[in-house]
């Protein structure tokens, strides 16, 4: 009998020192942490230095991996899935009260008038113009609104397109006009994220209708770096299809433009990829 009580006291001992080891190493480990800003950022971290896109209403959360955003038009009870999809996601927009700080370090910025520090720029909600809980985003009639957004990267300024005779080969004549004509009117809207959607390919962009975007066509340059700071939200465009083809599915790809987002159409890099399809009644379904 005595034997084995060595052998449990020894054990007893063993796990009671591996046991202290691993809560002292863990507190080292943690002790290295920063709780508002991550160990690795930019080009030292996996998400590296390019921004994609992101949009809702988003198919995501009920069907794994689609992109597909379809509905009768007119038909409140079909869209209500997407309208309740949107008003989740823009409910600190609404309420900004409800976010870390209550609030009280939100400030309405300008292009010359940046966040102070520990504050974030306020989000204009009346700036998204028919893209409303009252108007029902669109989706109630068969103009709907889808908001995009850049994905957060702590750290990452953007390096906008300042040059207007050096904008992008690739980048369509509409957005160069709209550039130009908004830097002539207010230098300092070069300090901009851009944004493009259309039509993946010759049927698409055909059949895609005019597009408008509220409150303007990219992100503010204001709004950047993301720090993590209580009570941040992210800039967002609503695009509005103003008459889409009904009962034919419309590939959309949406693009970010500034010197430093990359563009890779198959790993989403700096765009995001959405499928459109607007019923006119359920026989399609």
């Amino acid at each position: 009998m005595i034997l084995p009580r060595r052998v449990f006291i020894f054990y007893l001992v063993f796990y009671s020192i591996l046991a202290g080891l691993f809560a002292a190493m863990m507190k080292c480990l943690l002790l290295t942490l920063d709780d508002n800003k991550p160990t690795y950022i930019l080009s030292s971290s996996v998400i590296g230095t390019s921004p994609g896109l992101g949009y809702r209403p988003t198919a995501a959360k009920y069907v794994s991996g689609s992109s597909l955003i379809r509905y009768v038009s007119r038909s409140q009870n079909d869209s209500v899935l997407w309208v309740n999809d949107i008003d989740e996601f823009l409910e600190d927009y609404y309420n900004p009260e409800t976010l870390p700080g209550r609030g009280k370090n939100i400030q309405n910025c300008s292009y010359g008038n940046p966040p102070e520090p520990g504050h974030v720029c306020a989000v204009d909600v009346s700036g998204w113009g028919p893209c409303t809980q009252e108007m029902g985003y669109g989706f109630n009639a068969s103009t709907p609104c889808i908001f995009i957004k850049l994905n957060k990267i702590y750290g990452w300024v953007p390096d906008p397109l300042t040059d207007m005779e050096k904008l992008p080969e690739k980048m369509p004549a509409s957005l160069k006009d709209v550039i130009r004509q908004s830097v002539a009117n207010d230098p300092n809207t070069a300090n901009t994220v851009w944004i493009t959607c259309d039509g993946e390919g010759p049927a698409d962009r055909e059949n895609i209708g005019p597009l408008h975007y509220f409150p303007m066509q990219g992100f503010p340059g204001y709004y950047f770096p993301y720090t993590n700071t209580p009570g941040y939200l992210q800039p967002l465009v609503a695009v509005q299809f103003q008459n889409p083809t009904p009962n034919v599915l419309i590939r959309i790809e949406c693009r970010a433009w500034a010197h430093n987002i990359k563009f890779h159409r198959q790993t989403q890099l700096g765009s995001c990829h959405i499928e459109l399809m607007v019923d006119t009644n359920k026989g399609f379904y």
